[in-house]
């Protein structure tokens, strides 16, 4: 038995748990709250995906006529293909089966349907894939065909990563999914309900809590939570997460309360806390809640207590989900796409909401991006230790809306003085602090990848947007990041407010350059939307937007609007895509920026050259006094040596540092070599940081002019193996 039951319910991700419960249980812990928390996506999806169940859908579309597209005929010609074959590559994707990655990659062994029509096209983007990740691959688009099975004759609102998303997307009034509800239970439904009632029978908790972080989410919440009432009537529930956050903010429609007893926003911790002791207690203060009183919706905010700071809300923890059932799948040729939805990652937060919080088309009004709070470096790490412990995985995402590069230094040397092999990624502002020598701490931490909105790429635009970067910062961060070997994927937008052709044939001129050089080796476009809680939804006047307001009742996020240029942006979604496909492979920088579309363009304005003369920078040599200097290369082998010229002799020392790919030498006089022996020691990560001003004092007062040795050829080619200015 447990006070509360987390649940985060279908569907979200089907090779790592969304982290929003395991957040609330690390928190609950903290209080001494008894907790159990749930992932019911993965858990239907186990339960949907085996030979059992689908034995079932076959019959089940047989009896019913329900089989008419000839690609769902020819899936159930394979039936027993599939039957005989689901459970081992259900296996292969959760890495207990490896070794099926040989049959998988054979021609003859998976059935297949229409999802390997697209075979042809992507065989040369995985031509250099290892035998596993193109087994993965294959075995991706075979559940893909069993799910478009699904949706064509099972239960058309059905998806890998959302469930019936239509519904709660944008739903300004209740209407529809009330309605939905008030049907008969879908057989994932049914699904979704016997495994919750296991839960409910062997928990018996007093608060449920469904986490909603997406759209796609919703309807499995509500279906669950009218399940609860219809038979725990006293069981209380609750809604928290994402969707709540952003979209439910204007809620006034009572049929929700027919489902929910508290809806809350924002910071879940304390909110959460008040409904448990409001629940065991049978009334008291809330925060930032709606609930029912008579017969009206009210937001109750009565509680003064203010929010936990980062420091006290606890560890996330993973106990109770199925860590070891979880799927990688590997979609698309997307290298940052395979990071998403391959591998199991622990996830975590640097900081508490964005640190520039000023990008207009963001939801910057909201607590959850405008209250700025980051984590110290040391009990960051201390949670990535916990979580290693707890999960046996060393892989972590940190979610951030955009991870500070400060932090980022601070954790990286923390990670390399506890001496630490983790692997990591988060997202980031391609902000001027990413210099190179960052950019090579990070690496040498445990950075893979990083991901980052370079949005519109346009000078003029990212002023609007307020996004602080311009193209030009934007092409020399990501080159520091690649030439560190960081992934770099970026965030690409199109049809912002005022936005004229002529600036979106531009944009995707300025991306094709940064794809052409390398720098950039991941993308997506995706189109402006107009969300009311962003400086362009609250002021659409001072952006040149009309908006289409509806009256709210239910769902308030994405508005529909018309930009006073009249420009139809959609129409470039096809090529701006299929373009930005091309030039993640390395093909099709030669052809002309028309081709990608079936409609007349206007010529670039941008100069071919353009991304590449921002890159020719000369290098600068200047030090600020405050720039604190680390050493991550290894200590060097020192051997002293005599040198002889013109009739004169003085000692040197030569020292050798063998590198993980290398060796490299300098020769230094005797007693420079000792003041730099005894300095890289000191600048390891596991000392004291010192500053170059520092440096420069101790330097002086044993010997003289350092800016002459700091300069010198000998501790250049040493910033290239690990003397680095931070």
């Amino acid at each position: 038995m447990k006070d509360l039951l987390l649940i985060t319910p279908p569907f979200t991700q089907l090779n790592t748990p969304y982290p929003a419960t395991a957040y609330i249980k690390g928190f609950l812990n903290t209080k001494d709250i008894s907790s159990f928390q749930s992932d019911l996506g993965i858990e239907v999806i186990l339960s949907l995906f085996n030979k059992n169940t689908f034995q079932q859908l076959f019959d089940m579309a047989i009896s019913s006529d329900a089989i008419v597209s000839e690609n769902c005929q020819r899936i159930y010609a394979l039936r027993n293909d599939y039957l005989k074959t689901l459970d081992a590559v259900i296996l292969f994707l959760q890495g207990k089966n490896d070794t099926l990655a040989r049959q998988l990659c054979t021609d003859n062994f998976l059935p297949q349907a229409s999802r390997f029509d697209q075979l042809d096209d992507l065989e040369w983007a995985f031509g250099n894939m290892g035998m596993q990740d193109k087994a993965k691959h294959l075995a991706t688009l075979y559940l893909e065909d069993l799910s478009d099975f699904i949706v064509e004759c099972i239960d058309p609102n059905f998806g890998f990563s959302r469930y019936a998303e239509r519904l709660g997307r944008s739903a300004n009034s209740f209407d529809e999914l009330y309605n939905h509800l008030n049907e008969e239970p879908t057989f994932i439904d049914e699904l979704t309900l016997e495994l919750l009632a296991e839960q409910l029978k062997t928990i018996q908790p007093k608060l449920v809590c469904f986490s909603v972080p997406f759209p796609g989410n919703l309807y499995s919440a509500f279906r669950s939570a009218q399940f609860i009432k219809a038979n725990y009537p006293d069981v209380k529930i609750a809604m928290g997460g994402g969707f709540p956050n952003t979209e439910l903010r204007s809620l006034t429609d009572v049929r929700v309360f027919e489902f929910f007893d508290f809806i809350t926003l924002d910071d879940g911790e304390l909110p959460l806390e008040l409904v448990h002791q409001y629940v065991i207690n049978g009334g008291g203060e809330l925060k930032r809640a709606f609930i029912l009183e008579g017969n009206n919706v009210v937001y109750k905010n009565d509680s003064l207590r203010p929010d936990y700071k980062q420091i006290d809300v606890g560890t996330p923890d993973y106990t109770d989900l199925q860590l070891t059932n979880y799927i990688s799948v590997i979609e698309i040729a997307n290298p940052m796409h395979s990071l998403w939805s391959d591998g199991r990652w622990n996830k975590l937060t640097m900081a508490h909401g964005c640190y520039w919080g000023k990008c207009t088309f963001c939801d910057i009004s909201l607590d959850y991006i405008k209250i700025y709070e980051p984590v110290a470096a040391s009990l960051l790490v201390d949670r990535v230790e916990t979580l290693m412990t707890q999960t046996g995985e060393s892989g972590f995402h940190f979610v951030d809306e955009a991870a500070p590069p400060s932090l980022m230094k601070a954790f990286a040397l923390e990670v390399l003085k506890r001496n630490l092999t983790i692997t990591w990624w988060t997202n980031i502002r391609f902000e001027k602090n990413f210099t190179q020598d960052l950019c090579f701490l990070l690496k040498a931490s445990g950075c893979i990848a990083v991901s980052g909105g370079l949005e519109v790429a346009s000078d003029r635009l990212l002023k609007l947007i307020d996004k602080g970067v311009t193209v030009e910062q934007v092409a020399q961060v990501t080159r520091n990041l690649t030439e560190s070997n960081i992934m770099v994927h970026s965030y690409l937008m199109y049809g912002y407010p005022t936005q004229t052709i002529q600036e979106t044939v531009d944009s995707l001129e300025m991306v094709r350059q940064l794809f052409e050089l390398g720098i950039i080796q991941s993308g997506f476009w995706h189109q402006f939307a107009l969300t009311a809680h962003s400086p362009v939804g609250l002021h659409p006047e001072e952006y040149g937007v009309m908006p289409d307001l509806k009256t709210i009742s239910f769902a308030n996020n994405d508005i529909d609007f018309k930009d006073k240029t009249g420009v139809d942006h959609s129409k470039f979604s096809f090529g701006l895509k299929k373009s930005l496909f091309n030039f993640m492979h390395g093909i099709g920088f030669d052809m002309s920026l028309q081709e990608w579309f079936d409609f007349k363009i206007p010529p670039s304005t941008i100069t071919a050259d353009y991304i590449y003369n921002c890159l020719q920078q000369e290098l600068v040599l200047n030090t600020k006094s405050t720039a604190k200097i680390a050493w991550i290369g290894p200590m060097p082998i020192a051997n002293e040596r005599v040198k002889k010229k013109k009739g004169m002799t003085w000692q040197q020392l030569e020292l050798g540092f063998h590198t993980k790919t290398d060796m490299y030498e300098i020769i230094v006089d005797k007693d420079k070599g000792e003041w730099l022996l005894a300095t890289l020691e000191q600048l390891k990560p596991e000392n004291k940081p010192l500053s170059y001003g520092q440096l420069k004092k101790d330097y002086e007062s044993q010997l003289e002019d350092f800016e002459l040795f700091w300069y010198s050829k000998q501790v250049v080619g040493l910033r290239e193996h690990g003397l680095l200015v931070l």
